[in-house]
């Protein structure tokens, strides 16, 4: 299995020092989200700088994230968001990247929208030859299980969307391993990871993430799984903590990495 890092992972590090040191410490590829390019203009430079940012490291792009909220909004806001959304779409296929992620929206609405929603965005995703990984969170109000999710995807049923396997999600929400077998390797697009805290959860906290090993998932069936199921994309590490951010941001992604292939299948 490909291993990627998350930017959000390191997010007190700039853009360019965060690729060096994916690439020092070992890293497959890196996921880049939504927040990368708007820093990118907000610093006075073009959007678009960071594709060239990114080939000149020489990482692999797992995938590009777009920003949430298309699947109930309305009006100007909807208009907005279909936009970014093929923005997005554009940049992965720039970048010689498959896959594009959104989480589900955060509130509650009608699953038969939130569908064909599902099928809009699926069109633009196919307009540019890539995949988009759906993200239930376990800290929305309403799409946030793994059935739940499952549920909206399969109203949808649009080749080009696909399930997001997040293990912090997983593992806050209650998933079992059971639930996670019952999952059709068609229906996998997208695995990202970290471990969720044994105790302390607080709801709505989201950036306690740990590396496998310190928290509560069980990391070595849980990939064993993905082999199985015959799954060769990336695991994108995702693990924002305000903790890590203090610290050497090169420490925090060997440890990171040296902690994963601990706990992949042999």
């Amino acid at each position: 299995m490909r291993l990627a890092l998350h930017t959000w992972t390191l997010d007190a590090t700039p853009l360019a020092d965060a690729l060096a040191i994916a690439k020092a410490t070992g890293w497959n590829g890196i996921e880049l989200r939504r927040l990368d390019f708007r820093r990118a203009e907000e610093s006075g430079k073009p959007a678009d700088s960071v594709l060239d940012l990114v080939r000149a490291s020489g990482l692999p792009v797992a995938c590009v994230g777009v920003e949430f909220g298309w699947m109930w909004a309305d009006g100007a806001e909807r208009t907005r968001l279909l936009a970014v959304f093929d923005e997005q779409c554009r940049r992965a296929a720039a970048l010689g990247c498959a896959t594009v992620m959104s989480p589900v929206d955060k509130d509650r609405g009608d699953v038969a929208r939130a569908a064909a929603s599902l099928r809009e965005v699926g069109e633009i995703a196919a307009a540019h030859g890539v995949r988009l990984a759906l993200e239930f969170n376990s800290q929305c109000a309403q799409l946030n299980t793994l059935e739940r999710g499952r549920e909206v995807l399969a109203h949808a049923g649009h080749p080009r969307c696909g399930l997001l396997l997040d293990s912090y999600h997983l593992g806050r929400s209650g998933a079992t391993l059971k639930a996670v077998e019952d999952v059709a390797p068609s229906e996998i697009v997208y695995v990202q990871y970290s471990d969720p805290p044994r105790t302390g959860l607080e709801p709505g906290k989201v950036l306690d993430r740990l590396p496998p090993g310190r928290g509560s998932f069980p990391f070595r069936e849980f990939f064993a799984l993905m082999a199985a199921k015959g799954y060769s994309g990336f695991a994108s590490y995702e693990a924002p903590n305000e903790a890590a951010w203090k610290r050497d941001p090169a420490d925090v992604a060997r440890e990171a990495i040296e902690a994963t292939k601990a706990v992949l299948p042999g």
